[in-house]
């Protein structure tokens, strides 16, 4: 499967009034990490999570309003399964993701970089998706990144 994109990159970044080792333990507990990161208007689920390098995961998230465009999976689900790729505690978080979908606009690999930088205020997070596929608007994907800081600030910022 290759994705025709392959060259867009989307990013988003915040300061989070958090330690970088809070922030990397909420990525890495499933129950922490499905309770914040899907975007405002998500929920999630998780089949499988080994969060170790080479370890495998699968999440679904679930559209709980109407939404313009559908899901990648079916109208209201976007399934994603992946590999962690790298873990470097409280630095940085390498993910593959690729998106269960009969749409080739939603196909291939997208490498998905979680960076965590302590700055005097707390931690700088960025995330950076490589190979994003074409069928992701991005808007849509500018606006659900934000999302998803949002709901992480507030998660570890308790």
């Amino acid at each position: 499967m290759t994705n025709q994109s392959s060259h867009r990159i989307d990013s988003a970044s915040r300061v989070i009034m958090a330690s970088p080792h809070i922030i990397y333990r909420a990525y890495l507990n499933p129950e922490a990490l499905v309770s914040w990161l899907p975007p405002q208007g998500m929920s999630g689920h998780i089949d499988i999570f080994d969060p170790r390098e080479g370890g495998a995961y699968r999440m679904t998230l679930n559209y709980e309003i109407d939404h313009t465009s559908p899901g990648k999976t079916s109208k209201n689900t976007d399934v994603s399964q992946g590999k962690f790729l790298m873990l470097i505690p409280d630095t940085k978080i390498v993910l593959s993701v690729i998106f269960d979908s009969d749409d080739p606009a939603f196909t291939g690999e997208m490498i998905q970089t979680w960076y965590l930088e302590a700055v005097s205020e707390g931690t700088k997070v960025t995330i950076v998706c490589e190979n994003v596929p074409v069928g992701i608007r991005k808007e849509d994907h500018d606006t659900g990144l934000t999302s998803t800081l949002e709901n992480l600030a507030e998660f570890t910022e308790k």
